[in-house]
């Protein structure tokens, strides 16, 4: 891709989505482009914070993909000047930190004392996750956007070029690549890839999800979801940013385009279909799905028949992150700063709470009883809601 591809390419994904990066969001003078104020709300559920802590110097505005990891014990944070950090998801004290002269694009991700991380230089780098010391390096095609997957051995990286790589996990030496192209306009990022049984499946820029054999690469299938339609190719942006979910036999993916779909997890073919437009992907408990649109709404959805459970635009343009399931509740987090708990069954509001004043990295990441937010400018937070809050 293009230096002047890759610019006008930003450029787009900071109009249409970058809701966590563009200046002066929350200034518009326009009213009909203004966020909706916030209404008061009945607080029926208790929320507390039970630390917070810096984690470096935060992201700068092309990283959309450095975001927090949960490796069982601690929350590791990444920041755009190379800085990694290891969090006590207990405590909240800093276990390690190891200052790298990486430009880091996507990560951390961490395997079994692995810990891996994706560059703007097109490099997938593994260090010691204990000691900070590299392994290996390798050079891919392109800038890495989205999440390093380990499975059956194989490291699988995406990179924001369209190619796909299967590296060997103990030196990097590559297995396989799968070169598929991406539209000449798309949104800055990529879905990470998403993996069972022996199968990874990738999310793509047009729309398009591939099921790949994690052994050699080679192709189950593809399915289209989206085809972009318009006069522009703005129009046509079919973007597939956010994550994936699978439960049982079936894959559940989003499109910028405004496909919300079931796939046939053994053969791709599509189940159902239903009118939902986001870049931020799904998110899934029992027989719901959670999807924040692109204009700012919040639904969930029965995941069984793509029928919507219920739909709230009270926080309609307020740069929402993908919601979460959090329990019996359903938490999303808006670019002032707030956490917004819906209680999942009925989408009625019962908690809000300011976490701070800069925008969330991330969406909430959600660990048992426990919501972690990571902000823009590197502070990682840790709230429980609920009774024994």
């Amino acid at each position: 891709m293009s230096s002047l591809t890759r610019i006008t390419a930003l450029a787009a994904a900071l109009m249409l989505a970058g809701c966590q990066t563009i200046g002066g969001w929350f200034s518009s003078t326009d009213e009909s482009l203004a966020p909706a104020e916030l209404a008061d709300i009945e607080q029926t559920v208790p929320v507390r914070q039970l630390w917070s802590t810096n984690t470096g110097r935060g992201l700068s505005r092309s990283q959309p993909n450095l975001r927090p990891y949960h490796d069982g014990q601690h929350v590791w944070v990444a920041d755009h000047r190379g800085q990694i950090t290891a969090v006590n998801a207990a405590s909240g004290a800093t276990e390690r930190q190891f200052e790298t002269d990486l430009m880091i694009s996507a990560g951390p991700a961490v395997y079994d004392g692995l810990l891996l991380v994706g560059t703007f230089d097109g490099e997938l780098v593994a260090m010691n996750a204990e000691s900070g010391a590299i392994r290996w390096r390798v050079q891919l095609s392109s800038e890495v956007l989205s999440y390093p997957l380990l499975h059956d051995g194989v490291i699988v990286v995406r990179c924001i070029d369209g190619r796909v790589f299967g590296l060997d996990r103990s030196d990097g030496a590559r297995l396989w690549i799968y070169d598929r192209g991406v539209p000449l306009l798309t949104l800055r990022g990529n879905s990470d890839p998403l993996a069972r049984a022996g199968q990874v499946f990738v999310g793509y820029d047009d729309g398009t999800v591939v099921g790949l054999r994690v052994a050699d690469g080679s192709v189950v299938w593809e399915q289209a979801i989206s085809t972009g339609e318009g006069r522009t190719e703005l129009e046509r942006l079919a973007d597939i940013d956010g994550p994936m979910v699978i439960v049982g036999n079936e894959l559940y993916v989003v499109t910028y385009h405004g496909r919300l779909a079931s796939l046939a997890l053994e053969s791709g073919r599509i189940l159902w279909v239903s009118d939902v437009a986001s870049s931020r992907g799904v998110s899934l408990r029992r027989t719901q799905l959670a999807v924040s649109g692109s204009d700012g709404s919040v639904l969930t959805v029965d995941r069984r028949n793509g029928s919507t459970v219920w739909r709230d635009d009270s926080l309609l343009r307020r740069g929402l992150t993908r919601p979460v399931f959090y329990g019996s509740l359903l938490v999303v987090a808006d670019a002032e700063g707030y956490l917004h708990f819906y209680d999942g069954d009925t989408g009625r509001f019962v908690a809000r709470q300011r976490a701070g004043k800069s925008p969330p990295a991330a969406a909430p990441l959600v660990v048992d009883n426990v919501v972690y937010l990571l902000d823009s400018e590197g502070r990682l937070s840790a709230w429980r809601a609920g009774a024994s809050g």
